[in-house]
């Protein structure tokens, strides 16, 4: 099991990475915060002090066409905002 998806690259996480050094990221949805703790530390090499998790369920919607009533979802899933110590930075665009 990965435990970290992606990062989470927005406006409104970067102006908080700056300002505070919290970081954003989508991690699995079965992942506890120690989990997650660890999987920061040893992919990036900070030291990680508090994490902060958020799940999110599907969003579902309903179209009417020509062919009939359509079902949809989007996939349900987990966000996790990861304090880091102070003076440390995590770099997401230093592997591009």
């Amino acid at each position: 099991m990965s435990v970290l998806i992606k990062p989470i690259i927005t406006e409104k996480a970067t102006a908080d990475s700056e300002l505070n050094n919290r970081y954003g990221f989508l991690v699995d949805t079965r992942a506890n915060k120690i989990e997650i703790k660890n999987a920061v530390e040893a992919a990036y090499g900070v030291s990680v002090e508090k994490v902060r998790t958020m799940n999110y369920g599907p969003k579902r919607s309903t179209r009417y066409t020509k062919s009939g009533i359509q079902n949809g979802k989007t996939n349900a899933y987990k966000k996790a905002i990861v304090q880091v110590a102070e003076g440390e930075i995590i770099d997401f665009y230093s592997n591009i």
